[in-house]
């Protein structure tokens, strides 16, 4: 009941959505950035805010493309030379990161690159932009698991207690695909074809929920459980797990182009539409609810809102821009920091970690890039996205 009833208040709320209204949340979150960059200078905002404001520090955590994707962002919306100019002095920062290989033994190097180094690419052709492309393609490649095919998730390479992958790995799939497209070498989307193939088979249950961690046996490679790192239990649907999946398929689709697309992926969106609570914004796990609630994470909405434009493009599900559009209505309306003083944030009410106590009630980064994503998607449909 649930599900059919969402679809339908998220269709109806798509209605208030205006390129006015748009445009008038672009500039405010462009406004909130600039505002920011003067105080965060050459550093770099941490990965969630604490009492509303971002803590600065050094391009040393994997969340860190997406200040640098923000700043993109805002220079494609206004064509402001200063939101240029600290754009490409970040890609110095990230540069100087991959040639000391500091803090990059993870998968997350699409997150990092795809939203730096391949923004910049797209938007200006800078040849840098490019090779530092490739020169993170190669990190990312280097973590590929022959016994189990796929790329291990944290940790140092061959570590048998991390012998695993997580679903947040399809948002960084992209950058090799990117990598073989600029290149012509097809060893990158080789690799991001085999993980993908695997993360299908076994991150996502045949019921169309998710595990945030998969774990293959380091000996064999025979996929072994499912697990839990930052949802409420190894059984439990983790929301933002949901919606990495809800955004990372169609992303990667529009790559490979599967005959036929995934079955399971309609369901996967049933699933995230049908636990969203009465205001539509989901607790940052699935076992609570307005009955049972805990705190909400709107970010999941944020990444799931541009996962369904990403499906739209592909006809992979019904209604599928309506319903996001009601989304970025919801949390325009209700969950930004419009009217918060002294908040840095665009997006309230995020959780970065609830098991480890952080960032619970609080923007953090993602949330503030794919809310602003999902508005510029909105806003230009013609706009060329950075993944």
């Amino acid at each position: 009941m649930n599900l059919q009833e969402n679809r339908k208040r998220l269709i109806a709320l798509s209605e208030n959505v205006t390129q006015r209204w748009l445009e008038e949340q672009i500039e405010w979150c462009v406004a909130q950035i600039e505002n920011n960059m003067l105080r965060f200078g050459m550093q770099f905002p941490s990965a969630c805010a604490t009492n509303g404001r971002y803590r600065i520090k050094g391009n040393d955590d994997w969340t860190n493309g997406f200040w640098t994707g923000m700043l993109w962002l805002a220079y494609e919306w206004t064509k402001k030379e200063r939101f240029l100019k600290r754009a490409m002095e970040n890609s110095e920062s990230f540069q100087r990161r991959l040639d000391d290989h500091f803090v990059l033994d993870h998968h997350d190097i699409g997150f990092l690159y795809s939203l730096s180094a391949g923004a910049g690419f797209k938007i200006t052709g800078n040849q840098q932009c490019k090779q530092q492309i490739l020169q993170a393609a190669e990190v990312l490649l280097a973590r590929f698991q022959e016994q189990g095919s796929f790329i291990q998730a944290w940790g140092k390479y061959g570590d048998p207690k991390e012998y695993r992958l997580i679903i947040d790995s399809l948002i960084n799939l992209p950058l090799l695909f990117e990598a073989t497209e600029i290149s012509g070498d097809t060893r990158y989307s080789e690799v991001a074809t085999k993980h993908y193939q695997t993360l299908m088979q076994t991150v996502i249950k045949p019921d169309a929920t998710t595990f945030h961690t998969y774990y293959f046996d380091p000996e064999t490679g025979v996929p072994s459980h499912g697990a839990t790192h930052q949802g409420h239990s190894d059984t439990s649907i983790w929301a933002r797990g949901q919606s990495w999946a809800v955004l990372g398929i169609p992303l990667n689709e529009s790559y490979l182009h599967s005959v036929p697309f995934p079955e399971n992926y309609a369901q996967i969106v049933d699933v995230f539409l049908d636990h969203l609570p009465e205001d539509l914004v989901p607790y940052w796990d699935f076992d609570f609810n307005d009955q049972h609630p805990s705190d909400k994470d709107s970010s999941a909405l944020a990444i799931a809102a541009c996962g369904l434009m990403e499906a739209e493009k592909l006809q992979a599900y019904p209604h599928a821009e309506a319903i996001a559009k009601g989304m970025v209505y919801q949390l325009g309306k209700n969950y930004t920091a419009q009217h918060v003083e002294g908040n840095e944030g665009l997006l309230l009410h995020g959780v970065y970690a609830h098991a480890e106590g952080k960032g619970i009630d609080e923007p953090n980064l993602w949330g503030d890039y794919f809310y602003l994503e999902a508005l510029i998607r909105l806003a230009k449909p013609d706009w060329k996205r950075y993944w």
